[in-house]
């Protein structure tokens, strides 16, 4: 009987950690989830019980020790690794010139250090033929107002997957990005009824909806997938179009200007 592949799931208690967690759930691959709060964990781990096996990890991804918890536990509990997932992020940046030194650090250690430092450590178990997948933005492959630290960091993400796709593929892993626009997550979720923020993405994307955590997890599923299985140093943007068109709804277009604008 083959033997079940095994992901690890970094920012798995939510949004596109969340929603994959389930996706692959329902492939039969068993999965250690990572994030900062057990009780998300806990409570994805029994959904899922009927499904796959579920090892939790409780830790923040910036920790010295979190990818080493990580991979341990994979190899622990199902004696493999298949795939590596690094999805777990914050949203919230500043422009560079309100962005100070912690700041700079925080952004660059959540997004482009910890990523790194999983990558690296899941590299030494896992099996010939795996595949890794990096959450970036379309703020990695468009300029985008108060990017700051945070488009530095989504950006170093693509390079840092482009450089693994070669590095790698002789041992058959695949490495990729999806990069993600505004999408109806929790990260979001501050901003959501902003009218600014509605104005900026919901008007200027061709698709008439928003986007969902579910949308970026069948992306990162296919990319894991054999389907994919001669994909690799691609990034994957998952926006409706907003970064690779010049739309504008016709709501906006023919809004009556305010204030002699």
């Amino acid at each position: 009987m083959q033997q079940r592949k095994v992901a690890i799931v970094t920012g798995a208690g939510s949004g596109i950690g969340q929603a994959l967690s389930r996706i692959l759930a329902r492939e039969g691959i068993a999965i250690v989830a990572l994030g900062r709060s057990i009780e998300p964990l806990e409570a994805l781990k029994a959904e899922l019980a009927d499904l796959t096996d579920v090892v939790t990890v409780s830790a923040d991804i910036t920790d010295d020790d979190a990818p080493a918890r990580a991979v341990q536990a994979a190899v622990d509990h199902f004696g493999r690794l298949d795939y590596l997932v690094n999805n777990a992020g914050v949203g919230k940046p500043f422009p560079v010139d309100e962005t100070t030194d912690e700041v700079l650090d925080f952004f660059l250690n959540v997004h482009l250090r910890a990523p790194f430092r999983f990558c690296r450590e899941a590299l030494g178990a896992m099996a010939d033929g795996g595949a890794i997948v990096n959450i970036a933005s379309t703020f990695a492959v468009i300029g985008g107002l108060r990017g700051g630290a945070y488009s530095a960091a989504k950006t170093g993400i693509v390079g840092l997957s482009q450089h693994m796709a070669a590095q790698y593929g002789v041992r058959g892993i695949r490495t990729n990005v999806v990069a993600p626009g505004v999408l109806e997550t929790p990260m979001t979720a501050y901003a959501w009824e902003n009218a600014r923020f509605r104005r900026m993405n919901f008007d200027m994307t061709p698709l008439n909806r928003t986007g969902t955590a579910e949308d970026a997890a069948e992306a990162i599923a296919f990319l894991l997938s054999d389907k994919a299985r001669f994909i690799t140093g691609q990034t994957l943007v998952v926006d409706g179009g907003w970064s690779s068109t010049k739309f504008l709804a016709e709501s906006a277009i023919t809004a009556v200007p305010v204030d002699g604008g």
